[in-house]
């Protein structure tokens, strides 16, 4: 058979060839290939090579029947495979050897310049010797190796066993020469020289190659990567970087430390990327993050205090994103935060306190000082959290946790915890008024936002719902509401809050005062069909006792005969309409507008009931004494008192005798309305003490109502366990006393909701 073999020195054997023939020719073809593939092969030449293969291999079995009795075709074809096999690993073994030689000379960047090229000379030869014997590995490798012969591999996995048995471990031998030639450029890499990574990525690449699972020749193993450069690759960078970061913070802040850790962070990352194996990944992070965070941690933490102090927002994201890749690295900064927002709330009010007037009191703080002051130190805190902490639910935690903190308990409060629910609830009140300043609706429902923000750390929600529920009666009976949609807004943000319970009795508020004025209307129709002498501009509100805050007069008050007839006609008209009503009148509550008849120039003056009375008793007499006048309206002497000093403050009165009022017929003013309805400080300073009182006496409901739920739901209890139970269910509404819990189980004891059980002192039994 012809051939166009590169070198003639070998004729193609016949068929039948013996070995020695047989492989003569085979090894000239594998060492062409193997050393001079650049200088070509061609197609017929690797042909004639794969069928010499092929004949060897399938020869033995036309003539070997006879050879060896009882089936010896089988042993044959085994004796053949292993002779050239064998030859095989003869040939790589002495090629490798020339290899040896001329890389014991070399070292560092030459040395790893030769290996890299040797194997991608070798690696392609092999593979194109491993397709020339394909029958070899697909029968005599593969029985072979079914047989559970596992030193016996197919020809491109012998070729880099023979490499790294005879090559490789003798370069390795010398005191690690090839590991420690790469870990030597990577370290120049590190020291700011430029490298060439595409040589380093080809070596390490052979080290992986190199893996070998005996268990699945297929799969790749990592076992000589890691042996020789993985491991001794983490210890030189564990070692770099010690000794590198130790002299750093020798010479500079910990501020730049940030920033070279974070910058040699990304570069190993990136050598991953470039030229390490990426299973390198995890364990060179975190040998890294073990040196370069980790153990100096305690200083990055001692230095978080003064990053929070001068507000270097880029230094603590930095400090933040490096605490955060190791474990329990955020815990210290955390609590650090949070006293740091805890001194800044408590400093925030204590300057507002100082601030005040001298001699000034905590209990009168302006509440909108107060509220701005709190939210200046959250947002503020807040938006750090978001920038320099990406939002960490820890962070916020700590803020939360601190707010609550300075919120609840501060200078302004003392040792009151009811202070700062009822100084937001008049903030809000302020917000809501028809004088506020936020004239646009989006800016008052950006302060509203702002309430509901301090809102959720209020301890005791209940204090506030009482206080703005007292709030919103005032704002919806002297009709100084902003808004109704104002109104309706915060409600549903309180709602959203707390629930419909904690709204329910607002939104009653609203309710009734829509009747009452379809109630209004009504009647003034009806008295316009039965009487026609009604002169007097008549509104009413008819209000549920158990929706509005409202206590009626503590005295007893004469109603005057100029709004009698009214008075008496709209009681009938109501009592025909609902039969089973009571009304008690509130005329605490009430406004009047009087008209002077008795001056050249006409003046309106809009009154308080107890004014209106006063000044009717003017209608018949210019002269009265303390005396007639509580005589003739039955208002209390302290009351009166206060009543008539406002009167005589405005000049509609003269009182110029002692307890002796008269008429002052000179009167003037620039304005023709005049109110005369201000508040009276008896009158402020109880409803600060009612709207207390009502919340203990709403407490005691609520605790007794949490016991017997949670009783019922038991059957029995420890006492200590339902006492943590009710702190748990009542803690969002208030924070419980453990006194009060105690007495209201005594009360529910005696009142035989609940009993002991018998021969025990501390276990409670539902009683149905």
């Amino acid at each position: 058979m012809a051939s166009n073999s590169v070198n003639t020195a070998y004729p193609m054997p016949p068929a039948n060839a013996d070995l020695q023939t047989t492989w003569a020719y085979l090894e000239e073809g594998v060492d062409h290939i193997m050393t001079k593939l650049q200088t070509g092969v061609s197609y017929s030449k690797y042909m004639s090579l794969y069928t010499v293969s092929y004949n060897y291999c399938t020869s033995s079995k036309m003539h070997s029947g006879a050879d060896q009795p009882g089936g010896g075709i089988g042993h044959r074809t085994n004796l053949m495979g292993s002779d050239l096999y064998n030859n095989l690993i003869r040939y790589f073994v002495n090629h490798l050897k020339t290899l040896k030689t001329q890389s014991d000379s070399l070292q560092d960047e030459a040395l790893l310049r030769y290996y890299a090229q040797e194997w991608d000379r070798y690696t392609t030869g092999a593979n194109y010797i491993n397709r020339l014997f394909t029958y070899l590995n697909r029968h005599w490798v593969k029985r072979e190796r079914d047989e559970g012969r596992k030193g016996v591999y197919p020809v491109y996995t012998l070729a880099l066993v023979q490499w790294k048995s005879n090559f490789f471990l003798h370069v390795q031998s010398k005191n690690q020469k090839l590991a420690g030639a790469i870990l030597r450029l990577i370290e120049r890499q590190r020291n700011g020289e430029t490298i060439d990574q595409g040589l380093v990525k080809k070596v390490v690449d052979s080290f992986v190659s190199l893996g070998l699972d005996e268990t699945d020749i297929n799969k790749v193993s990592y076992e000589v990567y890691r042996e020789h450069l993985e491991a001794p690759f983490l210890d030189a960078t564990e070692k770099y970087y010690r000794q590198e970061s130790e002299k750093f913070l020798a010479e500079n802040s910990v501020a730049d430390y940030l920033k070279k850790a974070e910058e040699r962070l990304r570069e190993e990352e990136d050598r991953v990327e470039r030229y390490m194996n990426t299973n390198t990944r995890k364990a060179l992070i975190q040998k890294c993050e073990q040196v370069l965070i980790r153990e100096h941690a305690e200083l990055m933490w001692e230095n978080f205090q003064q990053l929070l102090d001068y507000d270097k927002d880029e230094d603590l994201q930095r400090m933040y994103a490096l605490l955060a890749r190791i474990p329990e690295g955020l815990e210290p900064l955390r609590k650090k935060f949070e006293e740091h927002v805890k001194r800044a709330g408590l400093a925030a009010v204590e300057k507002l306190v100082g601030e005040g007037a001298a001699g000034a009191t905590p209990a009168e703080v302006d509440p909108k000082a107060y509220v701005d002051a709190l939210l200046e130190v959250h947002q503020k805190n807040s938006e750090t959290v978001t920038r320099s902490f990406r939002g960490e639910a820890g962070f916020v935690a700590s803020l939360d946790k601190a707010c609550r903190e300075f919120v609840n308990r501060n200078t302004a409060t003392g040792t009151s915890t009811t202070k700062s629910p009822e100084l937001l609830a008049k903030h809000a009140d302020a917000l809501l008024r028809k004088n506020n300043k936020m004239a646009e609706e989006e800016d008052l429902e950006s302060a509203l936002n702002k309430v509901m923000v301090l809102f959720k750390y209020i301890d005791d929600k209940d204090v506030f719902q009482q206080f703005y529920t007292t709030k919103l009666s005032k704002r919806l009976i002297h009709g100084v509401s902003a808004s109704d949609e104002a109104e309706a807004s915060m409600i549903s943000k309180l709602k959203e809050a707390c629930g419909f319970e904690y709204t329910n009795k607002l939104q009653r508020m609203f309710t009734d005062m829509s009747l009452s004025k379809d109630l209004t209307d009504n009647f003034k129709e009806r008295m316009q069909q039965n009487h026609d002498d009604m002169d007097i501009t008549f509104s009413i509100m008819v209000l549920g006792t158990n929706f509005w805050p409202l206590n009626p007069p503590t005295h007893e008050f004469i109603i005057p005969q100029d709004i009698l007839p009214t008075y008496t006609r709209f009681s009938q008209y109501y009592q025909q309409k609902h039969s089973g009503r009571k009304l008690t009148w509130l005329w605490n509550y009430s406004k009047n507008e009087l008209r002077t008849n008795y001056l050249n120039q006409k003046y309106i003056l809009m009154t308080s009931s107890w004014q209106m009375a006063v000044l009717l008793q003017y209608n018949n007499d210019d002269t009265l004494s303390l005396e007639e006048i509580m005589n003739a309206t039955a208002i209390s002497k302290d009351i009166l008192k206060q009543v008539l000093a406002v009167l005589v403050k405005a000049k509609i009165l003269i009182n110029e005798e002692t307890d002796q009022y008269d008429l002052n017929p000179n009167f003037k003013s620039k304005k023709i309305r005049i109110n005369l309805n201000t508040p009276i400080k008896a009158e402020q300073k109880a409803e600060s003490t009612d709207v207390l009182k009502t919340v203990d006496e709403d407490r005691k409901y609520v605790i007794q109502a949490s016991i017997v739920r949670i009783m019922k739901a038991r059957k029995t209890m420890k006492n200590q366990a339902l006492i943590q139970e009710v702190i748990t269910q009542i803690s969002q509404r208030f924070t419980p006393k453990i006194p009060d819990i105690k007495k209201a189980i005594d009360h529910l004891l005696e009142k035989e909701y609940i009993e002991r059980v018998e021969g025990t002192r501390d276990t409670f039994a539902y009683v149905a």
